[in-house]
Parts: structure tokens; sequence; C-alpha cells
């Protein structure tokens, strides 16, 4: 550990992603803390709750203690309590489960209940399993009821219109039962990557559904509302359509609801029917829970797992983990009283993949999983004993008495219900310089692109640690890794080498559910982990993964295909080389043009400037260039000019151009003097229309109520905060330059 006065190690990224979302600022917006200021900050705040159990506690040595594992990277808190502690905010937990019942009063105050969270930095989960099916009688009113994919459009235009703490963007999870009648709805309600992308998917899968899987059987569906079987389905139909939008574009994920209640530790309190946003945690309705990971790729010695530095460690984190539900400040009243009835935290684990590559151990090995349960139970038994320890001293969590600790043969004082998690590390990990979570390396190396369209070549460190300790580190070697992001491919690299660099892509689907499987054995909540499967992987390969991954005891399962996402583009039908050419051509360019350039702010900060030149028979060229040159966004900009132009020069009436462009929506739309502009290019389309139509006041397509009843995120690769392409790791985009997260 750190003492006080030493300093910090942190990467350039690290930084960058402190100074962008953690770090205090002034009331100009200048960043006014340092790195050691936040760890101070937090580390003090949290200590504070010593004093409340005994008025003789040593307050700074607590302070110290905590600050120690921050400040060496070694352990860190999920990001709201990083941004939070100690400022007037005070929200510290990223994971909250708000119940949804039938009525028009319980859904409105959940989506009231959801701003105030999103507001305040958390993520939330929801069950829509409760309302009752589309075209279902309504008898108050006599009417028809729309059904829950209605509802979840609300919910998620909700959550578009409020962005987390300033910091984070909003992140839900909709669970449906497969039992529930709108369950085909529900499975293909994210086929149109444009749609409800705010939220993450799952189907609630039944052990009834399981068994009628494994017999080729037919199971009910059941109305919410009356309780009464209103049809039977196929299971295997079912299944396969599941598979099937899995393998699209990564939504729906499965997860197994009676696994999930199996375990539930307070079977008294209620029943589990939702996670968090990402799936690792499992929660009661109004529960949430503060996470914190422990860096794997810290806890070396000699190349050996240190045991007794990494008991020490997870001692240290279930202390300051208990501590923050004394000192959080909760968005709701029913949350706080749910929290500290059954005061689950969730320590979990990141660094992994690193971890493997120092002590070289392949990920796709056997002793890759018996290393990782040997690790998960030494981390939980030592978590278990850390909870026990605070219980004796401060009393066991007051939902204790009929809880799984207290059946018999089971008798066991615990302070808190759950004690481990493993949870997705997207910030958290670039700033501990490590890997994310149980995930495997994504890529070796990639580009990173900053101000003024330069691009860095950023290298994975463990890879150029290893690089430069086997003497094959090049220059050369770097650019060609930096394509590819894999060595397994590269001449001059040794095949041991190139076994234990394996990346994500590399790695059979079967090893990431067998890792999973291994850490899941020994926590208890749930796993936060993508199963990657190449572009040219089948929809039976995705339905074996999901049995394999029921049968080795995972609660849940998250895939995705490589290229997936993109791929929705893309139709299947007559091949271009056997449609009939067009011969068409370009009328030939004057040699003099005339028009009017219009500087146009879109959302993600920058100006695009709109020229737009006509000959003697109108509208002729259209020329669209960034306010900052270089980059995927500018090259688009300048791609999107030119077919314009060509289709102008073509004699493609005009107003059919309009209306291809407006309206195309990208992650970050923006007002300019009072109207939307979607995306680059909605403002190209726009601006044509104006100049048509010779007026700047002409009334934009979109209207306010249309952005926000329409999900605007979208699905474009590069990051909306850096431009760096994002990838899709833990059941999330993210972007592994600056630590942006679709999922918050």
């Amino acid at each position: 550990m750190l003492s006080g006065g030493a300093a910090l190690k942190l990467s350039p990224n690290a930084m960058t992603v402190l100074e962008k979302r953690y770090l205090k600022r002034d009331e100009t917006g200048k960043v006014a803390e340092t790195s050691e200021e936040l760890f101070w900050r937090v580390a003090e705040h949290v200590a504070q709750v010593d004093a409340m159990y005994d008025p003789s506690a040593d307050v700074p040595a607590t302070a110290e203690k905590f600050y120690g594992p921050m400040a060496s990277l070694e352990f860190l808190p999920n990001s709201p309590t990083l941004m939070n502690a100690g400022r007037s905010l005070g929200q510290l937990s990223a994971c909250f489960v708000l119940p949804i019942e039938d009525s028009m009063e319980s859904i409105f105050e959940a989506i009231k209940n959801t701003a105030l969270i999103h507001q305040s930095g958390g993520g939330t989960g929801f069950s829509f399993s409760r309302l009752r099916p589309k075209g279902d009688v309504v008898k108050s009113t006599g009417g028809i009821a729309s059904g829950p994919i209605s509802f979840m459009e609300v919910f998620d235009a909700a959550t578009e219109a409020i962005k987390q703490g300033g910091t984070r963007r909003g992140a839900n999870m909709a669970i449906q039962r497969v039992d529930h009648p709108d369950i085909m709805d529900f499975i293909t309600a994210k086929a149109d990557d444009s749609r409800l992308n705010n939220f993450n998917t799952s189907v609630g899968l039944t052990r009834e559904f399981m068994e009628a899987l494994r017999r080729d059987a037919t199971y009910a569906l059941v109305n919410p509302r009356s309780g009464d079987a209103v049809r039977r389905l196929r299971a295997r139909a079912v299944f396969r359509k599941i598979s099937e939008m899995a393998w699209r574009n990564g939504d729906p994920g499965v997860i197994f609801l009676d696994r999930l209640n199996e375990s539930n530790p307070t079977p008294l309190a209620g029943e589990i029917e939702s996670t968090n946003p990402c799936g690792e945690q499992p929660l009661l309705p109004f529960e949430s829970c503060n996470l914190g990971s422990i860096d794997l790729s810290k806890m070396l010695v000699d190349g050996k797992i240190d045991y007794q530095h990494l008991e020490e460690t997870v001692h240290c984190a279930v202390h300051f983990l208990d501590n923050i539900i004394d000192c959080n400040k909760y968005p709701l009243r029913e949350i706080e009283e749910m929290t500290l009835a059954n005061r689950k935290i969730g320590l979990g684990v990141m660094g992994f993949a690193h971890m493997l590559i120092r002590l070289r151990i392949p990920y796709d090995s056997e002793e890759a999983v018996n290393t990782a349960e040997e690790l998960m139970s030494f981390i939980q038994e030592s978590a278990r004993q850390a909870s026990a320890a605070l219980a004796e001293r401060r009393g066991v969590f007051p939902n204790f008495a009929g809880s799984i600790y207290d059946a018999p043969g089971r008798r066991k004082k615990m302070r808190n219900a759950t004690v481990t998690t493993i949870a997705p590390t997207g910030s958290i990990s670039i700033i501990a310089g490590t890997s994310s979570g149980i995930e495997p390396i994504f890529a070796l190396a990639y580009r990173r692109h900053v101000l003024e369209g330069t691009g860095l070549l950023e290298v994975d460190s463990i890879f150029e640690e290893v690089a430069l300790e086997q003497g094959f580190h090049s220059q050369e070697l770097m650019k060609k890794v930096a394509k590819t992001g894999s060595v397994q491919k590269l001449e001059g690299v040794p095949a041991e080498i190139r076994r234990i660099l394996a990346t994500a892509h590399d790695i059979a689907p079967e090893w990431h559910i067998r890792l999973q499987a291994a850490f899941q054995k020994y926590t208890d909540n749930a796993v936060s982990k993508t199963i990657n499967f190449s572009h040219d992987a089948t929809r039976e390969d995705v339905e074996r993964a999901y049995l394999l991954a029921y049968d080795m005891g995972c609660k849940g399962v998250t895939i995705y295909r490589d290229g997936s996402r993109a791929s929705q583009v893309l139709t299947r039908g007559v091949a271009e080389a056997d449609r009939k050419r067009d011969t068409r051509g370009p009328r030939a360019r004057p040699t003099v043009t005339h028009g009017v350039t219009e500087k146009i702010t879109v959302g993600c900060g920058q100006s695009i400037y709109v020229t737009i030149n006509e000959d003697q028979e109108g509208l002729f060229e259209v020329f669209a260039t960034m306010g900052k040159s270089g980059g995927c966004m500018a090259s688009q900009s300048e791609a999107i000019g030119r077919l314009i132009s060509l289709a102008l020069r073509s004699g493609i009436r005009t107003e059919v151009i309009i209306k291809q462009l407006q309206g195309i929506r990208c992650p970050a739309p923006a007002w300019q003097e009072g109207n939307i502009i979607l995306s680059c290019a909605d403002a190209i389309g726009k601006s044509m229309h104006r100049h048509v139509n010779d007026s700047a006041t002409v009334a934009f397509a979109a209207s306010t109520a249309d952005m926000i009843a329409r999900n605007l995120l979208g699905m474009c690769p590069e990051c909306p905060d850096c431009g760096t392409m994002v990838e899709f790791v833990e059941g999330c985009l993210r972007c592994p330059s600056c630590g942006y997260s679709q999922c918050g």
C-alpha cells in the first residue's frame, strides 16, 4: 500500500478519464482537484462511518487505510463513489432495481424514480413481467392495454432526456419472463438498432421452460393480470428466436430466474425478478448495491499470487463497502430502507487477464479455470470472514433472521447479505491501468483519436511489457499489431507467447463460458461477462453456448458476435454484380459555381460547414467539412457531401435527397437557434431544405416531442466523447480510450 505522501503512478489514459469524469471542477469548469485529493476525499468521507459505531475510533487511521489501496490502484470502488463521495450529491451506489406493478400509477411512479436515480449517477433494472399483455382489457376505462413494450419506450425516452449527474449516461435493464404472453415482441424489441438503446434486455428463462426445451415440448404463457394460461408455445421455437436475435445484434441476453432465486439470501424479503443494467447484480425491488473491484494483476509477487496481501486487501475492501451503506445519500426513502435491511455489497475483481499473462497461463486452458476457482473461492471466503468480523462489532443485517445464513446447519453471523459480485470495470480498469473485469484482453493495440485529427498508437501495457521482456519488441511489430489487435498470425512472436496473448476473439466461446462459470461458482451475486463469437458464427453456435452456460451453473449469459451490429444495415438479396448497371453519368462541372456556406453546430461539440453550390440547372454540389479535420466523422461527412453532389449532378431530385438525409439520428443531438440537429447528415439535409425554400425559418422536420419519443443513441461505432472505435465488452458498448460507456 502507498503511504499518504507517495506519488500516484497514473497513465495518460487514466488521467484523461479522471479529469473528464471524476475530478472536482470549479465554477468555471476548470479541474480543481488532483488525483491524490480525489482518493483522500473518498477515503476520508467513507472512514467517518467508523465513529457512528465506535466514538473512540481512529477515523484518520481508517482514512489512511482506505486511501492506500485506492492510491496504489489495487482496489477501486464503483464510479458513483469516486465521483460523489465527500461532495454535495453524495449518492454512492451504482446498482438499483425498481418495481413495476400493473397499474398506471406504479408505471409512472417508476419513471419518476428512474429519473431521480439516473440524475444521481445510478443505473436501473426492471422486470416488465407484471404488466398485462398487449390487447388485454383495462376494466377501469374499458380500453385495451398497450403492453409492456410501449411502456419500455417511455422509460427509454425519459432516460435519454436525463444525463446522469452530467457524468454518466442513463442505463437500464429490462427483463421479461419467458412465459409472458408478449414474450415474442420482447425478444424482437431491439431488432431495429435505433430502438431502446438506453436498455439492455434479457429474457428471464424458467426451469419449466428449460425442461420443455429439453423435451422439445410446449409450455404455457400466463397472463400476469389474471394468472390464467392463455396459450402454449413450443419452447424450441422461442429458444431459437432468442438465439437468432442475440446472433443478429447481441440482444436479448438470458438470465435463469430460478437460479437467481436459489441463491437469494433473503427469500422472506421478496423474490428476485431483475438485475442491474449489466446483469451481474440480482436485486430485490428497491434494493441498491455498492460495488468495488480488486486488481488481481497487482496481487503478484515473484511470479506467484500473494494470498496474504490479497486477504488484507479483501478485508479492507469489505470494511470500505460496508461503510458506504451508512454514508450514502439515497435517492429514495424506499431504497434506503431496503438497502439498510440487507446491506448487500459486491466485491469483485479486474485485471484477471493481465494476471494470467504475467503468470504465463493461457486464458483458454484448464489451468486458467482452476486458477479462477482457486482465486474466487479464496476471495469469497475472505470476504465472508471480514463480514462476519464486522457483524461481531456492528451487528448482523436486519433481515438476517430467515436468511440463508440463519438456516439450520448454516448459522453464521453476517453483516452483509451478499459480499461478492463480478462487475464490469470499464472506467475504473482504465484508471487502474489493467484489463477489464474477468474478460480476456479485447485488443493488444488500437489507434486513439485525439484533437486536430491526430492518431496515437495505444498499446496494451502488458503486451509491451512482455514484448520488451522477451526481446521481440519493435515499432514495425507494433504497427502490425495495431492493424489487427492480435499477434496470432504474426511472425517473430514465439508460439508460447502467442498462446498467452490470445485476445477475446482468439478464444473459443466455450472457454469464455467456462471461465464465467468458474467465477460464478464462488460468487454470491452474478458475473458480468461477454461471450465473444466470430462474425461467421452460426445461430446454432449461440444456442449451444446458452445450453452450456445453463449446464455449467451460470446465472445469465450475454453474447456478442463480432461485427453483428454493423451487419444489420445489410440485407440478403440479389448480388450487386447481377443487377442491371445504370450507365447514367454526372453532368460536367463548370469552372465557376455560386453558392453559400452555413455553419451548423452538431452534438459532438464540433461545427459542420455546409457549402451548397448551384449551376444553371439548380443545385449542383454540396461540400460538408467538419470544424476539425481527420478522423472517422470528418471522412464520413466528406463522403456524404460527395455522394450528394454525385446524385445532384446525375439528375436525382433534390427533395428526394433531402428526405433521405433528414431525421437520421446519431448518439449526440444538438440544439441550434431553437431547432434540433439530430446528426451531421440531418444538418446537411436541413441546410439544403432551407436553401431550396430560400428561408432560414423553415420548420425542422423533427420536433422536441419526436426527439424524446425516439431513442437517439444509435449504434455509431465511434465513441461520442473521443472518437475511438468502441468495443462490446461485459454486455455493453465501451470506449477503451476514454472510458465512455453506453451502460453508464
